[in-house]
């Protein structure tokens, strides 16, 4: 059982979750191993790499060609994000993703796309300078469509039963973050043990009827643009 895991503060709750959760050793040595940044861990998916895995959302169009379920747990943004910019007066992609890669061309937005905790850290910097030069790619596309965006998503190939017993006990969890593992995550990140908090609140992680909408319509919107979701080279 070889599950990957974006390797940012975004999934800080699942990875409590699965400290506490009574798992397989050898699945908890292959999970701390298998820690990356979305776009990796799409390739290391479609590759057959690992079983399962928090990938980008744009992968799951593949679903029909390679044969994988997409489950309803991902990240999902219901108003902003945070952590999914578009620097402004900046062009380019972010090697780290392929979902806010392809969404800067849905939306249109010029800038240079930066993900993960990096860009959560420019956005905390520039809130307490008081300036903006980014634009919150999921708040831009809530304001645009009315619906969510899905940056994430759980795929899976294989031990398809034993993964959704799994989501489904982190689904109906409230998780508290310890304060050890928030102070480590606070030193190791450089920020405050407030900053990670008041972020956590913005994400969910149940990819709903609304939020299933939202993911239609970036996929309708991939289509019409003919951006291809990750496949093999």
């Amino acid at each position: 059982m070889r599950f990957g895991k974006i390797d940012y503060l975004n999934l800080l709750p699942f990875e409590v979750f699965i400290k506490s959760y009574p798992l397989p050793s050898s699945f908890k040595l292959f999970y701390q191993k298998k820690k990356s940044y979305p776009a990796k861990l799409n390739q290391e998916f479609i590759f057959g790499r690992i079983d399962a895995g928090f990938v980008s959302s744009i992968t799951a169009l593949n679903q029909k060609r390679y044969k994988f379920y997409a489950h309803n747990i991902g990240i999902v943004a219901r108003k902003k994000v945070l952590s999914v910019i578009a620097l402004k007066n900046q062009s380019g992609s972010d090697y780290q993703s392929d979902t806010s890669n392809a969404l800067l061309k849905v939306l249109g937005i010029r800038g240079r796309v930066l993900i993960g905790d990096r860009a959560l850290k420019v956005v905390l910097k520039e809130q307490k300078e008081g300036k903006k030069d980014y634009i919150d790619m999921g708040e831009f596309w809530v304001k645009k469509h009315n619906l969510p965006f899905v940056f994430g998503r759980v795929c899976i190939k294989k031990h398809r039963e034993f993964y959704i017993k799994v989501f489904k006990k982190f689904q109906n969890s409230h998780i508290k973050i310890p304060h050890y593992i928030l102070l480590e995550s606070a030193l190791k990140n450089d920020l405050s043990k407030n900053d990670i908090l008041e972020y956590l609140k913005v994400l969910s992680y149940k990819i709903d009827t609304k939020a299933n909408y939202g993911v239609n319509r970036f996929y309708r919107a991939l289509r019409i643009a003919q951006i291809k979701p990750p496949k093999r080279f």
